[in-house]
């Protein structure tokens, strides 16, 4: 059967129906049996490659008017086109769901990340069966797919070595994955799998290693062997960077490039942004700056410490955004070079939702620090400004810089009510397929378009079933009818907008808005805020490009009629019910998600198990609890027992100069360190270390004692602990301690315990304090620590 006459509705593709034999001697065969073809896609269909940017907002690249350069963006762009109305979801999981699937967020189980997943079906963070992949179809029609970089959508407690892995990038359609499964990883120290089998990069920042650089080397390497051993047949490879998100890590001649380049601040940035903008015509003429977010300063208002402090992080993004560029650079390169380029459709999305706010007020050095409700101060981060961007620090801008790189728009990351969080650059570039070169579109889109737009262009439809089961309508609209037609009418008119609560609906120009919660309120004060106490704004796009100005006042019956819309779109898609919370659901059992530990309090691990992250690992945090091993050793023992997070923040229990020693690193700030007395005498050995947590709240205290073979040989007093999350891109590791270190009393690394580590069991207390228990607690956490 001809490739053309297939049936592609229903995946996988039956096998061909065989020659049936005709003769006891095979040479007598007739008609003689033909070689079982592969199914291929449809003659014309194209290479796909799709870029995906992480925490860039709207007016940050250079492409569209922003301060960072990023030539290949503006290459692909002058060779293809800009999208000038081009949304995604207000953050990372979700929007990353969506465009895998082409369907809305809450309708896959997206409504948040992963870390924060509940039991609600919109927010459950498990891709319903029902919607199968891009990759999953590409590859059903006969596509070769790899993925390479982030993906952060696994649900969190599957991301172990017992799985299960059909939600892996393997188990949902890539053949091949190389990359991460967190939020964010540490671009120089990065804890990575090839497939489903985790590892550490062979080399280190010393040798030249960077995160970024490796994924792009590991994507041309594939490209490569699909077109030396399959050069007539299509590939789809998807690149979503962990960059631009914190921690922003980046060689520092990057960095220093834009020293100096933001000392005018970043309300002057915006009006040279918004100059630029009009001058690309990525905005039209009588745009407007969208209001200033209330409770940011002016960058007058601040002191010259402060305005220093600010412009030295924006430097380090705007490297981090440039290198991060340069990487994709080399990758259109090697297309070119493999005459691959004029038939692949290049997909590079500027941005998973707008520029991320959870730097605060002021930056910081460690996103987790202030997450907690610890700020930085301005002399705390010129005194580390020479380190930025290396293995040291885990930088993060601050809000004034988020709201500068989302302009002309409002507000930033999480906020999916404003532009300043949905709306973002994206470029295509497909010389086969487009005929304009350096054409602007100005159609509305959104990220669940992207799917139908490579099924059209590759001539598939999408599929009515995979693996048996039937699958659900796509929710997006493909963009392709714009391709070659600057001037065709939307065809996307209606799309909703919803993350923790801050929520949205666009109909044929007109979008009502509420803004619900602001985000760099990481932890919730004593106020519960009711969602029916939120103030609705309107906006006519089609004349207020920015939602510069709300005219809810003017056409009540208008905002009313949309806010009806909503509640409609909202019901269809999973929406309801309404979660606004955003550290505390951080801890499964607040949440109501599943946690692999369940309610287990004795967990036994062996000297080779692998790392887990924190969802898979003991919760240790705000409870009592205990760590025993059984070890052996000849003398002079050293390296590291049991680990949990990193420079960062963390605890670990290792030998040092043969003294076993505990360590408790306080965000970075402080680390509590007990040394037994004694060294460890040769020979086999029960050791001990004992937490009992002083309670009263989350975040508090505890003791330490050490013992070896029942013998109390040191202790330490540990003053605050970390209530809420180690690290996103750390983990819970035996006999070794990966990527960063807890502490300087070993190396990074090369830390492995140099004795014999028979297992180690950890025993959790009865006393843990659920950060739910009272909002009082909540609100005096935070307030120790304003």
């Amino acid at each position: 059967m001809s490739d053309a006459a297939r049936s592609r509705e229903r995946l996988p593709i039956p096998d061909e129906t065989g020659t049936p034999t005709t003769a006891l001697d095979a040479r007598d065969q007739q008609p003689p049996f033909e070689p079982v073809q592969p199914v291929r896609p449809p003659e014309s269909a194209p290479n796909v490659v799709v870029v995906l940017i992480d925490d860039m907002g709207f007016g940050a690249p250079s492409a569209f008017g922003g301060p960072c350069r990023m030539p290949t963006a503006e290459r692909l762009a002058d060779g293809g086109l800009r999208y000038s109305r081009f949304h995604v979801t207000a953050i990372c999981s979700p929007t990353r769901q969506a465009l895998l699937t082409g369907r809305n967020h809450h309708s896959v189980g997206m409504g948040v990340t992963t870390e924060m997943a509940s039991a609600a079906p919109g927010y459950n963070g498990i891709r319903p069966r029902s919607a199968a992949t891009l990759a999953q179809v590409l590859r059903g029609n006969g596509y070769n797919t790899a993925a390479f970089g982030k993906w952060h959508q696994t649900p969190a407690r599957d991301v172990s070595a017992a799985g299960p892995f059909d939600r892996w990038p393997t188990g949902e359609g890539f053949e091949k994955f190389y990359g991460f499964l967190c939020a964010e990883m540490n671009h120089w120290y990065p804890l990575l799998f090839d497939g489903t089998t985790p590892l550490e990069p062979a080399r280190r920042p010393e040798d030249g290693y960077h995160l970024s650089e490796d994924l792009v080397d590991h994507a041309i390497d594939w490209v490569r062997d699909q077109r030396s051993l399959k050069p007539d047949h299509p590939f789809f490879a998807y690149l979503p960077f962990g960059a631009t998100h914190a921690p922003y890590h980046v060689p520092r001649e990057y960095r220093d490039k834009y020293r100096g380049a933001f000392d005018h601040g970043w309300d002057r940035q915006r009006e040279i942004t918004l100059r630029r903008q009009k001058e690309l015509g990525v905005v039209p003429e009588d745009a407007e700056l969208a209001p200033w977010a209330q409770g940011v300063p002016h960058w007058d208002e601040l002191s010259a410490t402060e305005q220093r402090a600010a412009a030295s992080l924006m430097e380090l993004y705007a490297g981090f955004a440039e290198h991060t560029d340069d990487q994709v650079g080399r990758l259109v390169d090697a297309l070119e070079e493999l005459d691959a380029l004029d038939d692949t459709l290049f997909i590079y999305i500027l941005g998973d939702n707008g520029a991320s706010a959870e730097g605060g007020l002021g930056g910081t050095l460690n996103e987790h620090r202030f997450a907690s409700g610890i700020p930085d101060s301005a002399e705390f981060i010129l005194d580390n400004a020479d380190a930025l961007g290396d293995a040291t620090t885990h930088a993060h801008y601050p809000v004034g810089w988020a709201l500068a790189m989302n302009t002309p728009y409002q507000w930033t990351k999480q906020v999916a009510s404003h532009f300043g969080g949905t709306r973002d650059g994206m470029i295509v570039h497909w010389p086969r397929g487009i005929a304009e070169r350096g054409g602007v579109r100005h159609q509305f889109h959104h990220v669940i378009d992207v799917v139908p737009t490579v099924l059209e262009a590759a001539g598939i439809p999408h599929p009515v079933e995979v693996d048996g089961i039937a699958q659900k309508p796509i929710e997006g609209t493909s963009m392709l009818y714009s391709f070659n037609a600057a001037d065709a009418p939307d065809r996307h008119r209606l799309q909703y907008f919803e993350m923790v609560g801050n929520r949205g609906i666009y109909h044929d120009g007109w979008m009502a808005v509420t803004r619900h919660g602001t985000p760099w309120e990481m932890v919730q004060g004593e106020r519960r805020r009711y969602f029916d106490d939120d103030q609705w704004e309107l906006y006519d796009t089609s004349v207020d490009w920015t939602q510069a100005r709300d005219i809810a006042a003017e056409h009540p019956g208008k905002l009313n009629e949309l806010k009806q819309l909503f509640l409609v779109e909202a019901g269809r898609h999973g929406v309801f019910p309404l979660d606004d919370r955003m550290t505390e659901r951080e801890n499964p059992k607040e949440a109501g998600r599943l946690d692999l530990m369940g309610e287990r309090r004795s967990i036994t691990f062996h000297a080779g198990a692998k790392r887990l992250t924190e969802e898979t690992a003991p919760n240790v945090k705000n409870r009592s609890h205990r760590v025993t091993a059984w070890v052996e050793t000849d003398g002079a023992a050293a390296g590291v027992i049991i680990a949990q997070g990193g420079r960062f923040g963390g605890w670990s229990v290792y030998f040092h100069e043969g003294l076993l020693c505990y360590a408790y690193n306080y965000f970075g700030l402080e680390v509590h360190t007990a040394r037994a007395r004694a060294p460890l005498a040769a020979g086999s050995h029960e050791i001990q270390v004992d937490f009992a947590y002083h309670g009263g709240g989350v975040g508090r205290g505890g003791d330490v004692t050490l013992h070896v073979d029942g013998e109390q040989v040191g202790e330490v007093v540990v003053p605050k602990t970390i209530p809420y999350y180690f690290a996103f891109d750390e983990t819970f590791d035996i006999g070794v301690d990966r990527a960063t270190p807890v502490t300087d009393d070993y190396p990074v690394a090369d830390n492995a315990f140099t004795g014999r580590l028979h297992r180690v069991r950890v025993d959790l207390g009865e006393d843990l304090h659920d950060n739910a228990e009272t909002d009082r607690d909540r609100a005096r956490f935070k307030a120790a620590h304003d």
